[in-house]
């Protein structure tokens, strides 16, 4: 079967990865796959949702391409500059599935949390349950149809200098369901990736110095996955 914990696996089923080291068990399961720059055969894919998978994510990745230009230009930076930076070149999509939940109130479909990535673009049905946070206050994302969410991720955050804020939400467990949603996330994860990223120097001055180390994906991403869901910015690791 697809059931497997292994992050290096190229397809994988399970639930809940930060499962033994989490204080409580999130309300959902997962199916995953890198799917560039090395998509998967659909034959290694459920034959479900397979090409489903491999079709949407090309269309992700068209959309991030554009996106990230936007947002170099938003820098006063060239067009190209954050995709020369390889940030588009990997892409995580995860299908999250929410089971109805009897009591919703005693758990939740996914803890707070901020995204291991440079971009989320996140697709999600009509049951909603997306929350993100706001001047202190939860805040509903109701589900609109046709749209999709786009979260600045942490890496993002990293080389901007904090220019572009990571978004911490959650998802509420719900009674109705199930809930379903598929995210892409622009990172390379833990995936083998040697290149070094810092604070981009073309926006650092004397007023605004670099406010964090350079890092690479795979050291944050590890020390993301160690320390889990637990409420935290895993961007403080890297504080200078």
């Amino acid at each position: 079967g697809f059931y497997s914990r292994d992050p290096a696996s190229k397809v994988v089923y399970s639930s809940n990865f930060d499962l033994f080291s989490s204080p409580a068990a999130n309300w959902r399961d997962t199916l995953g796959c890198y799917t560039a720059p090395d998509p998967p055969r659909p034959e290694d894919l459920p034959a479900a949702c397979g090409e489903m998978m491999i079709e949407y994510s090309k269309e992700v990745m068209k959309l991030g391409k554009l996106l990230f230009e936007l947002l170099s230009e938003a820098l006063g930076l060239n067009t190209s500059h954050l995709k020369d930076m390889d940030c588009t070149n990997s892409l995580l999509l995860l299908g999250h599935y929410y089971p109805p939940c009897p009591q919703p109130d005693l758990t939740l479909g996914l803890t707070k949390h901020f995204d291991n990535s440079f971009l989320t673009i996140l697709l999600q049905d009509h049951i909603g349950g997306l929350q993100v946070l706001h001047d202190q206050y939860w805040v509903d994302v109701p589900p609109v149809p046709g749209a999709l969410v786009v979260n600045v991720g942490d890496l993002l955050q990293h080389i901007t200098n904090d220019k572009f804020k990571s978004v911490e939400h959650r998802v509420l467990a719900n009674v109705a369901g199930p809930r379903i949603s598929v995210a892409c996330f622009f990172s390379s994860y833990l995936m083998a990736n040697p290149r070094v990223y810092g604070p981009i120097k073309d926006i650092l001055s004397e007023q605004n110095p670099p406010k964090y180390r350079d890092t690479t994906i795979t050291e944050y991403a590890k020390f993301y996955r160690s320390k889990g869901f637990d409420g935290t910015s895993g961007l403080l690791y890297l504080k200078i």
